[in-house]
């Protein structure tokens, strides 16, 4: 296989790839032919999205359905899926608005909005009242930062190198992955960044000289003492592509951290919040309080983009200004999706039953990782789970190769995943999926490694 640019391997599989072409080969049902080929003619060309790789038609519970009538268990979702496809409970709640509300124009308010912010200041005791909507996490994440600069009087950001909080201009220049800021010349001035947790391959051993997390945290404040007039910190409580899972220590050093330093605490929750790691936010499960939270995604339940800044009280500086001032501020068809999704979580125990299947996907998993020497790491929490895939154990090289070659063997087989950095398998199963359906999927994941290493 000839040269391949690693920054296209930073958020996802790669669509321009010999891989991808030889997908397309074997594409043998005219009907997605030609419209993967309008498709590619008429949309404008981008990294890790078009050309695509099929054409969708419907989708139900876990499962995507093409237009050939091929089923894919989606292990991927963009994380909007939390909740399932065609989630009856959801739909009929959304078509009741439909038929009462679709619009609410920013000068007014509508009570499936207001509903929303207070059932959000309620899922955190109370501690981040005040709450402000968008129809987008980039959008939210852009509100946050208005923010920070409102309350702080100051410009510098700190986010972590290879993260992503958005595509936008001020978004892509606070995160940290070149795909999305490759040819677009200066961005927003007082960037910077810091080298995310790793503690598979990371480049700093904790206190004790074993692996861990402190010794970021410690950089970390390095940092923000050298540049000396941070105002924000943005990091996803945990990192949703790699799957990096920060230990309690760190989160409750870098909070300690920022307040002493004057600096506000941002956690983007955008592709994980709504349960995906065990706890309706993630954040909950650290000790800490962020002073602002991010989220989006799963909120709109997969039916209406949905997102939202949710912050502690004291940060109602923004009367006299205009942090979003969107058309949709207060969308009373992705409140009410966001409200029924929450009811929906807590009618069926969802928390609960992403905790029992939680267990069943690591030790799936680490039974991989005894059966097949590529698999150098394995790690997660709630149903958001990473396999590092290298070619040798000791020095860890990724495997970035082998990475693409078993997506596209899980593709035919009927199981959509998702690469990050290069080698990573990122794996984010629907919270309502049965444990047969997980475990079938799991089949697939092993068939396809089996198989893929036979061969090769």
């Amino acid at each position: 296989m000839g040269h391949r640019n690693e920054h296209l391997q930073t958020e996802g599989d790669i669509n321009i790839s010999q891989q991808r072409q030889q997908w397309y080969d074997a594409i043998h049902d005219e009907a997605t032919q030609k419209a993967l080929a309008r498709d590619a003619d008429h949309f404008l060309h981008q990294a890790l999205s078009t050309p695509c790789l099929d054409v969708l038609a419907s989708s139900s519970g876990v499962r995507l359905t093409s237009l050939a009538g091929k089923s894919y268990y989606d292990f991927h979702g963009n994380n909007v899926h939390q909740l399932g496809y065609h989630n009856e409970y959801i739909l009929n709640r959304v078509k009741r608005q439909l038929d009462v509300l679709a619009f609410s124009p920013r000068r007014f308010t509508n009570l499936p909005a207001i509903a929303l912010a207070e059932r959000i200041a309620t899922l955190t005791d109370q501690t981040l009242p005040r709450v402000l909507f968008a129809p987008g996490g980039t959008s939210a994440i852009s509100m946050a930062l208005k923010l920070a600069r409102l309350v702080t009087g100051k410009y510098k950001t700190i986010a972590m190198y290879d993260s992503f909080h958005g595509a936008s201009m001020d978004s892509i220049s606070l995160g940290g992955e070149y795909v999305f800021q490759q040819g677009l010349g200066p961005l927003m001035a007082g960037s910077v960044h810091v080298p995310p947790i790793n503690t598979y391959r990371g480049m700093w051993f904790d206190h004790d000289n074993e692996p861990g997390d402190l010794a970021y945290a410690d950089y970390l404040e390095y940092v923000i003492e050298k540049e000396g007039d941070v105002g924000v910190l943005v990091a996803e409580t945990v990192r949703s592509t790699t799957v990096h899972v920060p230990s309690v220590p760190y989160w409750r050093r870098v909070r300690e951290l920022c307040d002493r330093h004057g600096v506000l605490l941002v956690l983007d929750e955008i592709p994980i919040g709504m349960g995906r790691t065990g706890s309706v936010f993630a954040y909950q499960q650290y000790g800490i309080i962020p002073d602002i939270l991010v989220l989006g995604k799963g909120l709109g339940a997969g039916i209406i983009p949905m997102a939202a800044i949710a912050c502690r009280a004291e940060l109602n500086v923004a009367a006299r200004g205009s942090l979003g001032h969107f058309t949709h501020e207060k969308n009373p068809l992705g409140s009410e999706a966001a409200l029924a999704a929450f009811d929906y979580m807590e009618e069926q125990d969802v928390l609960a039953h992403v905790a029992t299947l939680s267990k069943l996907l690591k030790s799936r998993l680490h039974a991989m990782q005894a059966r097949f020497d590529v698999i150098g790491d394995v790690r997660g929490v709630g149903l958001l789970w990473g396999v590092e895939l290298v070619t040798d154990r000791q020095t860890k090289a990724k495997a970035s190769e082998l990475a693409e070659n078993v997506l596209y063997r899980c593709l035919e087989l009927g199981l959509s995943l998702k690469v990050s950095d290069g080698n990573v398998l990122s794996l984010y199963p629907p919270l309502v999926i049965t444990e047969d359906e997980l475990n079938e999927a799991l089949d697939i994941l092993e068939t396809a490694l089996n198989n893929e290493l036979k061969e090769n």
